[in-house]
């Protein structure tokens, strides 16, 4: 039996919904799709976008409406919906979101995007402070259980040099900074999470999931690989397939981003 999960920043979904986001959710063959950047409450949604039949929604908007916010759509109704991670500055911020899917829980998350010398990343280094310890202790919880985690989303983190084009003129750049990097190191090392995708493309440049809307990026395919699945050992160990779903064009673009898709042998 196979597990299809996808993930993608939407870049706000009332957006994306009239671009082409669901036409692809139709074409879709995942049973999980984790999204980020909703930026919009359920009312604010077309149906097809916010209740598309066929799937079970679970939409965490930000308290601070037009910002943020994250989701999870489902073939099969969640067993629970865990919203946050106990961090009392962020679980209202519509960055986190978790479901029970059988024997498996799926995380959408939304980690702050930074700029340095700015409150942007002080708020960023805030929330990877409180959310390592939440990934530690929840991977315990879920494998004491017999169960497995996998958390999806737009880390805003480019892991190593070969996760993004220009990394030399980004050394000092959100995103990839040292520090920003060796905290996501300690969530593979320390907390023992598995990059999925890299782990089934080794030794190559990308696959990049996001590029800027600004001069060629995408055309030259300057992009980053920031959103990532990760997942504990058990599950990794079942993935036997990971691509991104990039556009063939500009025009068939729905957001910056594009979704990044693992499939799992259980």
């Amino acid at each position: 039996m196979s597990f299809e999960i996808s993930t993608v920043n939407v870049n706000g979904l009332r957006a994306a919904a009239r671009k082409g986001f669901v036409e692809w959710l139709g074409s879709s063959g995942a049973d999980v799709v984790c999204l980020q950047e909703v930026r919009a409450e359920a009312g604010q949604l077309p149906a097809e976008a916010g209740a598309p039949p066929g799937w079970h929604v679970v939409l965490v908007p930000s308290s601070v409406k037009g910002r943020a916010g994250v989701a999870v759509y489902s073939r099969a109704e969640p067993d629970a919906v865990r919203v946050g991670f106990g961090a009392e500055e962020f679980d209202a911020s519509g960055r986190y979101v978790e479901v029970d899917l059988g024997a498996v829980s799926v995380g959408s998350l939304y980690l702050p995007s930074g700029e340095v010398g700015t409150e942007r990343q002080a708020e960023k280094e805030r929330f990877m402070a409180a959310f390592l310890p939440y990934l530690e202790r929840r991977r315990a919880e879920v494998e004491g259980a017999g169960r497995e985690l996998v958390v999806c989303g737009d880390w805003n983190i480019a892991h190593r040099e070969a996760d993004l084009k220009n990394w030399r003129g980004n050394r000092r750049s959100s995103g990839f900074l040292p520090e920003e990097r060796a905290w996501l190191s300690r969530v593979f090392d320390e907390v023992g999470l598995v990059d999925v995708v890299r782990g089934l493309h080794p030794g190559v440049e990308g696959p990049y999931s996001w590029w800027s809307y600004r001069g060629r990026a995408f055309d030259n395919d300057s992009g980053w690989r920031i959103d990532l699945v990760c997942a504990s050992p058990g599950l990794a160990g079942r993935a036997v397939e990971a691509y991104v779903e990039r556009a063939a064009d500009h025009v068939e673009r729905w957001s910056d981003h594009a979704p990044v898709t693992v499939v799992f042998d259980l």
